[in-house]
């Protein structure tokens, strides 16, 4: 079992790969994470919900041609805030070695980094396309 298929809560969002996706996704994330006792003040909550929509955006950027939808999984557990933006494009960017530095996903890493975050890019079993999954620390 993996770190992210034992996490209580879960909830899964399939959303079109259009720009109003990001908002939706957003949102969904502002009601669920509270719902599960995530607190919208936590100092990781609105840093997680730029990742997210930094996420959302860039499926919706650059994968809508290649996956009509994209999929939006928010999970957490004791202490643990996470969740992943799935897609169908077979694009896997290095969240390691960004070749943009200053685009969103540089952001996204150095969010990460400061908050002792991690970002893991999974391919799906025929790689033809890919979860990003981030993990935030609630301590």
């Amino acid at each position: 079992m993996t770190a992210h298929a034992s996490l209580r809560h879960r909830h899964v969002l399939t959303l079109p790969t259009e720009p109003a996706a990001v908002a939706i996704a957003r949102k969904t994330a502002e009601y669920v994470y509270p719902s599960w006792g995530v607190s919208p003040s936590h100092p990781v909550f609105a840093p997680a919900l730029l990742i997210l929509s930094e996420l959302v955006t860039n499926s919706v950027r650059h994968a809508a041609e290649a996956s009509p939808s994209l999929d939006v999984i928010y999970a957490a557990s004791a202490g643990v805030l996470a969740f992943a933006v799935h897609d169908r494009h077979p694009y896997r960017p290095d969240l390691i070695n960004l070749a943009n530095p200053g685009g969103g996903l540089a952001v996204v890493a150095e969010i990460l980094a400061e908050l002792g975050g991690t970002g893991t890019v999974r391919p799906d079993a025929d790689s033809g396309g890919k979860s990003i999954w981030v993990t935030l620390p609630l301590q």
